[in-house]
């Protein structure tokens, strides 16, 4: 185990334990961007039920406002194999790697679409 790693198992542990008033600090829906393609969804549920705090994250890798990150041309998957935004931690090695278990993330316009109806899709004629 490497320095970094035990430094965020550290990290995610005390969020743990302070696991009350992180939990009600972050948006419950999901987040779903749209550029530079339409439908990769980030959850911060997810992420704060595997004990990862808000600070681990925002003011390094991502600003507080949603999908702030978006409007930088380096929001591209070659930054996040490059060890940038979700790829500081989707390596490989402290989660899943950015190129591996694509659709995790990438849900595609029809999940976006069916992220906005709750699940309904609606049925068009062929």
């Amino acid at each position: 185990m490497t320095i970094r790693s035990l430094c965020i198992t550290a990290v995610a542990a005390l969020s743990l334990a302070a696991g009350v008033a992180v939990a009600a600090s972050y948006p419950e829906a999901p987040i779903v961007y749209d550029k530079p393609v339409k439908g990769v969804v980030f959850s911060h549920k997810t992420h704060v039920e595997k004990g990862l705090a808000c600070d681990m994250c925002h003011n390094r890798l991502f600003e507080q406002q949603a999908k702030k990150a978006q409007e930088n041309k380096d929001f591209v998957m070659e930054s996040l194999y490059q060890g940038k935004y979700c790829g500081a931690c989707h390596n490989g090695s402290l989660a899943f790697a950015s190129n591996t278990r694509c659709a995790t993330c990438h849900i595609g316009v029809k999940g976006e679409e069916r992220s906005k109806t709750g699940g309904k899709t609606e049925k068009k004629g062929h």
